[in-house]
């Protein structure tokens, strides 16, 4: 049997900054972790299974949330609403419908055909009112070049998605890229930058011999320092609470897929980024270069590209 891996505790991370699968586990929930577990303010994750025929029920209190299926349909209420979420066979087939619930709301999710879902979710007082989006309305980023090629779904971001505070995106990439990068941060106001609390849940796909596994770099600066190389595979988190973040580093072999979920303290829900100034100069040669031809992932689902 294999040991259970631990995240290893490094300099200038209190909580440390990698969760290994299972490490946050609680009842039906593979992943729970609220603010408080994560050592910040705003931002959280549920991460959970229900076999076919099961059923969960939670507490949004002082969060707003988003159901998000990973595999597999669900039923969504959060009364006043139920909502019926359509999902996908699993997150390489392309994008999914889901279900946005403002704070101080009963939720129960239930499911005929079994499957996984994630609730990422963010501190909030008012939020928006509670809607289901179609995957039809998801927009789908290609960004970067040749070996930096990577997927984005941009579910909930500003623009798209009515929210107080909560941002998130999936990310998808080949085996052998490189996303994440140029490494950026987003860890002070200003005119250029937001501060924001980030989560990396992950999803690796599997070889002919089993699980696959990716790489995530996380550093810092002289003032707040952050030194993170985690070995990561299907069921990880990684918290970013500042510093410069990537490459995620996608084996060759391997396809990754990882949901970023983030909130911050302030007063306008944006989401601005700097590159590290070292390795900015990498966005410079992608016009220069074909798109991954890999890309995007779920081509034949639901009509998207």
């Amino acid at each position: 049997m294999t040991a259970p891996r631990r995240a290893p505790v490094v300099a200038g991370e209190d909580p440390p900054a990698h969760r290994p699968a299972g490490s946050l586990a609680r009842g039906i929930w593979s992943i729970e972790l609220g603010p408080e577990e994560a050592g910040w303010s705003f931002t959280g994750l549920r991460v959970g299974e229900l076999l076919p025929g099961g059923s969960v029920g939670f507490e949004t209190g002082p969060d707003e949330a988003i159901v998000l299926p990973l595999t597999g349909a669900f039923r969504v209420d959060c009364g006043p609403g139920t909502f019926a979420l359509a999902g996908r066979a699993g997150p390489f087939d392309g994008p999914t419908d889901f279900v946005y619930i403002p704070p101080g709301r009963r939720v129960t999710i239930a499911t005929e055909t079994g499957g996984r879902l994630a609730v990422p979710s963010a501190r909030a007082v008012g939020g928006g009112a509670a809607h289901h989006v179609p995957a039809s309305a998801v927009p789908i980023e290609l960004r970067g070049a040749g070996p930096a090629s990577r997927e984005v779904r941009n579910f909930a971001i500003p623009g798209v998605l009515d929210a107080e505070r909560l941002i998130a995106c999936e990310v998808l990439t080949p085996g052998g890229n490189w996303s994440s990068y140029p490494p950026h941060k987003h860890d002070e106001a200003g005119p250029s930058e937001s501060e924001l609390e980030e989560i990396y849940y992950y999803e690796v796909a599997a070889g002919p011999n089993g699980a696959g596994l990716a790489y995530q770099r996380v550093y810092g600066t002289p003032d707040r320092p952050i030194d993170v190389l985690a070995e990561v595979r299907t069921g990880d988190l990684v918290l970013i609470p500042h510093g410069w973040h990537g490459p995620s580093m996608a084996l060759p072999g391997y396809d990754l897929y990882y949901l970023n979920v983030m909130a911050g303290p302030g007063p306008e829900r944006a989401w601005r980024i700097v590159d590290d100034p070292a390795h900015a100069w990498v966005r410079t040669t992608w016009p220069s270069q074909p798109t991954d031809p890999r890309l995007p992932f779920g081509r034949s689902a639901g009509g998207h590209p």
